[in-house]
């Protein structure tokens, strides 16, 4: 209603001043400033929450990046997060996908920024907008673009002329972007906050007294833009006013020290939903319960807003992750890398938001107060109990003990590590550690068009390069974000007498920076070697036939995204950095110095032989068997089935790079296992954006190591497995209840725990592959019969649930058939199989 009377009031104001103009007043600066204000929302704040035309709201945000996924991704990606509960989307903006070259700005494709921000209000959400610049967010070099890096006298993020003068320059673009397009609530825009820089605090000491100087300039150039919605810093806790300092981390309703204002809102910036992965990481998660927990945490302690970092990972195309950092971002988040449903993690969190929605009104009107039990268990109250608004958390922080807490006279069961959420102090509707709500597995289906590959290849030549520097160029110099490659190379004479007598090979040895190098001796491939995220530095040593005479090194180094985060980034290297030869008759040789030429870049690259048209400027052979090291592969296959994502994964290979018709989908590192014995990353994503309905499409694949591509093969991605495990202690579905006109109520008649099941993508169940009551155990994918089952269990959940997009299952349904398993908790386990 209140956006209907300003809308209203700005008409009335429009004709008024229509009429003044024509009496010869100034009518057009009026009309602009009316108009300005059309659908306004005024965003404010207080100690207890942030104000948007003056009504408090529970804010559940997440982070979904505009260029981790596509423009025809972007509506189903904001429209899964509106359904889980989401009423806010947060964005950073990214430097140097925009400015890449000093003054050439790009905004397209999946770089459209506005475009972006627009959908996400066509889809009735507000957005957070961080500008950084600094954004860290495991992209390359922390999204600061490498042409910043040769400006004269230059030091990243600190009290510095010529840094500053750049920042406030793009940060003001940006802004000025943002006005023009009226994106801001006070324009009647999505955004309501803005965040300057990224985590300063962490390196803030490195700089002495230019860090608090930055600080506060940083602060006050952002609120000189007067964009009309505050500004925040996160993990900034001297944020100047009024810039509001945020959380980031996993459990900030205990670690977060609040506001550093009591007139400050309590805001939650970063709630890591996993742990990104580099590359040589093994699997990892976060539990859907533990961040269930957090937020309930979060919110029974006066927050106001939680951000989920991520809730949609996306892909880091190109190059453009950072250092080691995987193709795949944040693939285990409540959305995963293609956009899918992560279970039940996604609809878990639904569930959260939805329960903490049903004591909105106590929370944000109510007077809370704690009851401290003892040291794992607490009860904390929001109450107004003159109109008999009352809500509950029942917390027990025991991480391995169940605990039974009595509140007002009744008994609430309590898993370890639990939250129960009891919008009417009486009921519980949900606790984060028991869920009510589906689960469903990931499944890889070789596509069945798409793999009748005839591989062709195409070999790099290993160049021999005229001397241009004494010691070999430093790596990040010498590439300037171009490339990931460049060539070194040097060469030296040996006698006869400088080679052992005894059939002993003399050993290469090359001491590097980072971050991987491949190492060839008169153009014979040696070897190659790496470092990690965490040690980038490594050593290559590998004994070698060299020859009497001229001997050649050729060195192919590489890098795998800059560095994202740390102080004085500017002051980062990599590259090999001494060379020597060791077991010669006459002693070590040095060639650190011997002078070496330098080449940036491969042929394959500057000839983009990944495209169409650059494919056809080299010559292509058969693919036989194992190729050289530093090879193309080019094959064409057809669009696969359906309408299910797209993926290549990529057996057989070792480390280099995919392009689909001409646009490269990342980096591919396989050979680089896990301490488990695996790759970190097999599959990656190919957007079906990227791909032709109807003709071939171009793959082109180059590969740094010897390979065979005959293992490679193109899936389609489903989550078509949806499952159920509930107990008969479980709460009942969240959905069985509202809140109307301040009443809680229930909107079913028998409140019991259901299963509740839902197809994806409009398919509908057409099987059911488990189906227990009794002890079961297992879990989605892999259930077993326990000692004890009703009968008939699969018949009941076919009549429920067979030909339908979702079904419910009641554990009434079953405990007909008499009490089973006297003196067990009953369970119900139900898998069933999606389809079109």
């Amino acid at each position: 209603m209140r956006v209907h009377n300003v809308v209203l009031v700005v008409t009335l104001v429009l004709c008024i001043v229509t009429i003044a103009g024509a009496q010869g007043r100034e009518p057009a600066v009026r009309l602009h400033k009316a108009h300005s204000v059309s659908g306004v929302q005024n965003v404010s704040y207080d100690g207890r929450s942030l104000l948007i035309n003056n009504q408090r709201h529970l804010l559940f945000s997440g982070s979904i990046h505009y260029t981790r996924s596509t423009p025809e991704m972007w509506p189903d990606l904001l429209d899964k997060a509106r359904h889980g509960g989401l009423n806010v989307i947060q964005t950073y903006v990214f430097w140097n996908a925009h400015e890449p070259e000093k003054g050439k700005w790009n905004f397209q494709g999946n770089y459209d920024l506005v475009k972006f921000i627009k959908l996400i209000q066509e889809k009735g959400m507000f957005a957070t907008l961080r500008v950084g610049p600094f954004i860290q967010a495991e992209w390359n070099h922390g999204g600061l673009p490498y042409w910043l890096r040769e400006v004269p006298g230059i030091i990243f993020r600190s009290n510095n002329e010529p840094f500053k003068q750049h920042m406030e320059a793009y940060v003001t673009k940006i802004i000025k972007m943002m006005k023009d397009e009226k994106l801001f609530a006070s324009q009647g825009g999505p955004i309501i906050l803005a965040q300057i820089e990224n985590e300063y605090n962490h390196i803030q000491l490195a700089y002495d007294e230019d860090g608090p100087s930055y600080v506060q300039w940083a602060a006050n150039m952002a609120v000189a833009q007067n964009i009309g919605v505050p500004w925040i810093m996160c993990k900034q806790k001297d944020a100047p006013d009024p810039v509001i300092n945020a959380c980031n981390g996993r459990h900030c309703g205990d670690t977060f020290t609040g506001p550093n204002k009591p007139y400050k809102p309590a805001l939650w910036t970063e709630n890591w939903t996993a742990q990104y992965r580099v590359f040589g990481d093994p699997t990892s998660q976060r539990s859907a319960e533990d961040i269930a927990f957090s937020i309930a945490r979060f919110f029974s302690k006066d927050g106001i807003l939680v951000n989920y970092y991520m809730y949609h990972g996306g892909t880091n195309f190109g190059r453009t992750s950072a250092a080691f950092t995987t193709t795949r971002y944040y693939d285990e988040a409540p959305l995963d890398e293609f956009g899918l449903q992560r279970e039940p993690k996604w609809s878990h969190l639904r569930d959260a938001h939805k329960s903490l929605n049903l004591c909105k009104k106590a929370l944000l009107t109510g007077k809370a107060t704690v009851q401290r039990l003892n040291e794992f268990h607490e009860i904390r109250v929001y109450e107004k109990p003159q109109n008999d608004i009352c809500s509950a958390f029942i917390t027990n922080n025991h991480t391995n003990e169940a605990a039974t807490i009595n509140f007002r006279g009744k008994n609430f069961f309590l898993p370890p590590h639990s939250i129960s959420v009891l919008p009417d102090c009486k009921t519980v509707v949900f606790n984060t550690q028991q869920i009510a709500s589906q689960h469903n597995a990931r499944n890889f289906r070789r596509s069945t068009l798409a793999n009748n590959h005839k591989w062709e290849v195409f070999s790099e030549t290993i160049p021999s390069l005229p001397v241009t520097q004494k010691l070999p160029a430093e790596l990040y110099s010498l590439l300037k974000d171009t490339t990931d490659y460049a060539w070194f190379s040097t060469s030296f004479n040996l006698g006869a007498q400088d080679l052992p007598k005894n059939g002993a090979a003399p050993v290469l040895r090359i001491m590097s920076l980072g971050h991987s190098l491949l190492t060839f001796v008169n153009e014979e491939y040696i070897g190659s070697n790496h470092g990690t995220h965490e040690e980038k530095s490594f050593e290559f040593q590998k004994p070698v036939n060299f020859k009497v005479g001229n001997n050649r090194i050729t060195i192919l180094a590489s890098t795998v995204g800059l560095p994202d985060s740390g102080a004085y980034m500017e002051h980062r290297y990599a590259g090999p950095k001494s060379i020597s030869i060791l077991g010669l008759t006459t002693g070590t040789i040095e060639l650190t110095a011997n002078g070496w030429g330098h080449k940036v870049g491969l042929k394959g690259e500057k000839q983009k032989i990944f495209s169409e048209e650059g494919s056809k400027r080299v010559k292509w052979r058969a693919a036989v068997g194992n190729a050289p090291a530093l090879s193309w592969f080019k094959t064409r296959f057809s669009t696969p089935e359906g309408r299910d994502p797209v993926a290549i994964r990529m057996n057989g290979m070792g480390k280099g790079m995919i392009w689909v018709n001409g646009k490269s989908i990342g980096r591919h590192w396989m050979n680089f296992l896990s301490p488990i014995g695996k790759p970190t990353q097999s599959e990656y994503h190919i957007p079906r954006a990227y791909l032709k309905p109807k003709e071939e499409n171009l793959l082109v694949v180059l590969e740094e190591e010897i390979a065979n591509p005959g293992q490679v093969e193109i899936v389609t991605v489903d989550r078509d497995v949806v499952c159920s495990f509930i107990t008969e202690n479980h709460p009942a579905n969240v959905n069985s209840f509202a809140s109307k006109d301040m009443k809680f109520h229930s909107v079913i008649e028998t409140v019991k725990p259901a299963a509740v099941l839902k197809c994806s993508n409009f398919k509908k169940v057409v099987a059911v592959e488990f189906a227990s009551y009794g002890n079961p155990s297992g879990f989605c994918g892999s259930f077993g019969l326990g000692n004890c089952n009703v009968e008939g269990a699969n018949k009941i959940v076919e009549e429920e649930c067979l030909g339908k997009k979702s079904c419910r299952v009641s554990m009434e349904r079953f405990s007909k058939n008499g009490n089973v398993c006297q003196g067990v908790e009953k369970t119900l386990a139900i898998q069933l199989r999606c389809s079109h």
